[in-house]
């Protein structure tokens, strides 16, 4: 384990790149086991949950390899549908592999998945679309099994739009044996570049970006080669980090349109932010606007993925601001953190109130959850003084590179581990 160390003051300029998508990738490598055939998906970042991703997928027999950002499945032969509990603990996404397992194999079992604790986050939603197609579903121990019975497609209404929920009912779907449209789909990017990849493998699916998803089963799919999505997160923390430094930066390899709701609430705090292609420029103001009232929703709303990021950055908004948690009941814990750093932040329930401060200071602080701990760090190369990041195995799961471009655009930050300076790229493999 390492901590992340951070010099902060230091105004962020220059350009840099976005990484492929964490939330597209994961998805994407559990639909491969859907043809009985060789993927390659392009653009894939080096994570912990796609590591994990990759041992769900070796472990049922698949054959894994990574070259550079690119990773080839080879998914010709399946011998397990089983996950192991192991794996499953690991992270939240891994519960995308129950429609798709199931479809290509006829059945599937897997315990209740993992990931950060941001509050209940039931996976009833996926049962209960999973069933209204024809799979069997029972629950018993904390495992879940799935068999296809009478798989004939079906009509879906999910109560809420889940990103999970409905890509697992995509997956399933597309071997079913009739058609299946799901009404209250969700809308999100990731929807879109997964209905783009199952297309490419011969599925027959539309609709995604709207609320409604139309899949025509097929009997098989064949491999393909995809590019995923960039990480609209990552854009989103980077835009933060420049914002929040005095800074100017410019990312590369991006996509303006998946955070417009982002990009709005940067140009509410005084920020100047220009848009060309794949690139998106930010020239920070003297200091930040607060924002009277920022709500997560489901997109094309706030996502809640930047609500921590946001609201670190609201710290050392002039006035106060007011921020509304919708979708996770526990996603404030970074406050506690930030307050140790000097912020003025009062939670209750789903509601902070962040009170601007002139300038935070450095301490030590513990990142509990994937994008409270970027949250922290982006506080940090704002701060006076030395900041101390621990929990980082948190932030693994969601960054490739987050270091090694916060230094690109001069900061002044490092992994140190037993009093070791640890600032090269981790070696390459899966």
């Amino acid at each position: 384990m390492y901590t992340i160390e951070i010099t902060g003051g230091r105004p962020l300029c220059g350009s840099t790149r976005v990484q492929g998508a964490k939330n597209s990738v994961l998805p994407i490598l559990a639909a491969t086991v859907l043809c009985e055939g060789t993927s390659v998906i392009r653009g894939c970042p080096y994570l912990e949950d796609v590591a994990c991703a990759l041992e769900i997928l070796e472990c049922a027999g698949c054959k894994c390899r990574r070259e550079g950002d690119a990773v080839t499945v080879d998914a010709s032969v399946i011998r397990k549908s089983r996950i192991p509990d192991a794996l499953m603990h690991k992270m939240r996404s891994s519960i995308t592999f129950l429609g798709a397992m199931t479809a290509r194999c006829g059945k599937a079992e897997m315990s209740f998945p993992g990931g950060c604790e941001l509050g209940p986050r039931p996976i009833d939603l996926h049962i209960k679309a999973l069933r209204e197609i024809g799979i069997r579903v029972t629950e018993k121990g904390g495992c879940v099994r799935a068999e296809t019975g009478d798989f004939a497609g079906g009509r879906v209404h999910l109560d809420f739009p889940s990103v999970g929920a409905t890509e697992n009912l995509m997956m399933a779907a597309t071997l079913s044996r009739g058609e299946t449209v799901l009404t209250n789909a969700a809308k999100e990017p990731e929807i879109c570049d997964l209905q783009s990849f199952l297309n490419k493998m011969g599925a027959r699916i539309s609709g995604a970006g709207t609320d409604e998803i139309r899949i025509e089963g097929v009997s098989r799919l064949h491999g393909a080669e995809h590019r995923v999505i960039p990480d609209r997160i990552v854009a989103a923390t980077y835009l933060c980090a420049g914002a929040m430094t005095g800074g100017q930066i410019e990312l590369r390899e991006t996509e303006p349109e998946h955070i417009g709701a982002v990009l709005s609430v940067l140009r509410d705090t005084g920020a100047q932010v220009e848009t060309h292609g794949d690139r998106i420029r930010l020239k920070a103001p003297s200091r930040l606007n607060a924002i009277k009232l920022l709500r997560t929703m489901p997109y094309p709303g706030f996502p809640t993925d930047a609500q921590a990021l946001v609201t670190a950055m609201l710290t050392l908004g002039e006035g106060t601001s007011m921020v509304e948690e919708t979708i996770f009941e526990n996603r404030f814990k970074h406050c506690g953190e930030l307050c140790r750093m000097g912020a003025d932040i009062t939670t209750r329930g789903r509601i902070a109130v962040i009170r601007g401060v002139t300038h935070l200071t450095g301490a030590r602080v513990e990142a509990m959850e994937l994008r409270g701990g970027a949250a922290l760090v982006i506080a940090g190369l704002a701060a006076e003084g030395v900041t101390e990041v621990r929990g980082t195995a948190h932030i693994d799961r969601g960054y490739d590179t987050f270091l090694e471009d916060m230094q690109a655009l001069g900061a002044s930050i490092m992994k140190r581990e037993a009093g070791a300076c640890i600032c090269q790229k981790r070696d390459e493999g899966i």
